[in-house]
């Protein structure tokens, strides 16, 4: 194809940002990345983080999305380099689940009820399943350098407004996750307030997580010599202080799931901010002359939706959707 006289600017370096312009650059596009962050200062990277099936809007929108994502990161999981790995472990309740279970979890190809004894006190329904856990500092340089090796720059330099966006070239992919509530003037989007608690790995290989509408549930991710504890959900919270209280919350929740968590060496404690919205975003704006592809929105699911919303966003630059 041909390249057009200025690159595609992406607009933001997490998991949104950098899959974009990972498609985009592979695609033979020129792509330029601007982010106020790091990849490794971004929300994403504090993130847990598994592929899972989100409860999002639209609703079939988000199958296409989550779908296409499984596909990639199951074969992300043979490329040792990746930070992606398949493991089993358990997605469960304290109330009953019943017997449907959302489109997406068909993928699931060892997808069952858990028994009675595979549940933790407390709990009265869940699933056993395998599926991608991704270590997102490791998956995040591996994006980067796969950016970069396909020929794209990332440049450490904020955008100011949707105006210098599209100034600098007429094709805008905006994936700024809560900033579009500033950038694009979108009161929609708010921040979801989460907190992790990183430890030494005490020889857990199965991830757990609890199924809740409650801001505070139980869920542990073991990537190699760490683990990664939550969770809390907290909506319109600004603040990214860890607070202490919430940590021994989480780990309390997570040593009565495993108890080998009690006293697992603490390595840091992360907070992050998820980007709420009633619906995610996948759109164009004609904007000042350009085109702005918008991509946010994603709530807790951004790493599941990532890959599907990214090869949207890319057909939406190049024209095909």
């Amino acid at each position: 194809m041909t390249a057009s006289a200025a690159p595609v600017l992406v607009i933001g370096a997490g998991v949104q940002g950098l899959t974009a312009g990972v498609v985009l650059a592979e695609a033979g596009q020129r792509v330029r990345i601007r982010t106020a962050d790091r990849p490794q200062d971004t929300t994403s990277a504090v993130a847990g983080a598994m592929w899972g099936p989100a409860m999002l809007r639209p609703a079939e929108r988000v199958l296409y999305w989550v779908t296409r994502s499984h596909a990639e990161f199951s074969a992300l999981a043979r490329d040792e380099n990746s930070g992606v790995h398949l493991a089993a472990g358990r997605m469960a309740a304290r109330f009953d689940l019943g017997d449907v279970v959302p489109p997406e979890a068909k993928l699931i190809p060892d997808l069952r009820p858990c028994t009675p004894e595979e549940l933790p006190e407390g709990f009265v329904s869940g699933y056993y399943a395998t599926v991608p856990l991704i270590d997102m500092p490791r998956y995040l340089d591996y994006l980067v350098a796969r950016f970069q090796a396909a020929g794209g720059e990332l440049q450490l330099s904020p955008v100011p407004s949707l105006a210098d966006a599209v100034a600098e070239s007429p094709t805008v992919v905006n994936c700024t996750g809560v900033g579009a509530r500033e950038l694009v003037g979108d009161p929609g989007v708010h921040p979801v307030r989460g907190q992790h608690v990183v430890v030494r790995n005490p020889g857990i290989d199965e991830y757990f997580v609890e199924l809740s509408d409650s801001g505070e549930f139980a869920a542990y991710m073991p990537h190699g010599d760490r683990v990664v504890l939550g969770g809390v959900a907290v909506e319109h919270d600004w603040n990214m202080v860890p607070r202490r209280e919430v940590s021994e919350g989480i780990r309390r929740r997570c040593a009565e799931v495993e108890p080998r968590l009690a006293d697992a060496e603490v390595l840091a404690d992360l907070v992050g901010l998820r980007p709420g919205r009633e619906a995610v975003r996948v759109e164009v704006e004609e904007y000042e002359g350009g085109r702005i592809i918008h991509n946010y929105g994603h709530g807790g699911s951004g790493v599941a939706l990532s890959w599907g919303c990214a090869f949207e966003a890319v057909d939406l630059v190049e024209g095909i959707a």
